[in-house]
């Protein structure tokens, strides 16, 4: 066979790629990324000092709530088939220093030992590392003369991982994006004997706009500058495989990248460049941004979520943390 006849039998008309959509049940057998309930991580505000879940204004559905309520939370997303949960931890009491994240009796503290005690081995629990929602400037940082002090910062993220760890946490997932975060939390978690204690590298944490709604959800917003010179520029691409590559050298179990949906090019790159599970975070302004267009009408909010979500994991992600995990729960489980 010639070239020319080669091309002629692989094109139109013999070659007719429509047939293989013709009908859902075709589609189906021939769909290449499924979504599942196993691939999904639901994030979890819990806050000191309230009584009753308050509604976050900036992301309709999403609550924080208080320490009384986490179990019916998690039980009612572990009965939709979700196993796995990022807590967050909202305290009554913040200092410059963020002593209150490293408490034995602070909300993530008691938070995973409430979980472990209810759901054991049953449910995969995840710890945000970070001080920015303990300190009182809004950092995630220790903060000397106005700049991020990043080895001041370590010893803080160190001892907040070991106690997460001393509450029962199956994951640390630091994202303050301090140089050496991940060595440093890997060594002071094995010299306290949690080596079976995992770690998800934030590798690639963008400095991006879409963070404003976990901000205000978390009381995080910085109260003087901002962030970019210890999160990644959105511009770079080999800087942000540079830093997945250090992560995976000081240990990291999984990489993350945050946000998702603008950066299915890390994502993919990512999944090309390590054997290790990726996973993307799914922020919360992707959320407010399908929530707003699904409550003026301008779109169909249950395909765009479900659209979006797959998206995200044909780009190479294995795991993915969504604010809409429960909705996605419920769609795939009415399939």
């Amino acid at each position: 066979m010639n070239l020319n006849e080669e091309f002629e039998f692989n094109g139109f008309p013999k070659v007719r790629l429509r047939r293989l959509r013709r009908t859902p049940a075709i589609r189906d057998l021939l769909q290449e990324t499924r979504l599942s309930v196993r691939d999904l991580v639901s994030p979890v505000f819990v806050q000191e000092g309230i009584d009753e879940p308050k509604e976050i204004e900036m992301m309709p559905g999403i609550f924080r709530i208080p320490l009384v309520n986490l179990v019916k939370n998690i039980q009612e997303l572990y009965d939709l088939g979700v196993k796995t949960f990022l807590i967050f931890g909202i305290p009554k009491s913040k200092n410059d220093r963020a002593t209150s994240a490293y408490r034995n009796d602070g909300i993530v503290q008691k938070s995973v030992n409430t979980l472990k005690k209810n759901f054991g081995e049953k449910i995969v629990t995840v710890t945000d590392v970070c001080l920015c929602q303990y300190t009182s400037h809004g950092h995630c940082a220790i903060i000397k003369n106005n700049v991020a002090n990043n080895d001041e910062s370590l010893k803080v993220l160190e001892r907040i991982a070991t106690s997460h760890a001393e509450a029962g946490t199956d994951f640390v997932a630091p994202s303050a994006m301090m140089d050496g975060q991940v060595k440093n939390i890997r060594k002071a978690l094995d010299n306290s004997n949690f080596n079976n204690v995992g770690i998800i590298g934030y590798s690639a944490k963008l400095s991006s706009n879409l963070y404003t709604p976990f901000r205000d959800a978390s009381h995080s917003t910085p109260e003087f500058g901002d962030r970019k010179s210890y999160q990644m520029p959105f511009h770079n691409t080999n800087e942000a495989l540079h830093e997945i590559m250090l992560d995976i050298k000081e240990g990291s179990d999984i990489i993350m990248i945050k946000p998702a949906l603008p950066y299915l090019d890390l994502i993919y790159k990512t999944r090309q460049t390590t054997l290790l599970p990726v996973c993307a975070y799914s922020v919360s302004g992707e959320y407010s941004i399908v929530k707003a267009g699904a409550q003026e009408g301008w779109i169909n909010e249950d395909e765009v979520v479900m659209e979006f979500t797959t998206c995200i994991k044909r780009a190479g992600a294995d795991i993915i943390i969504t604010y809409h995990t429960k909705k996605i729960a419920e769609i795939l489980n009415s399939c």
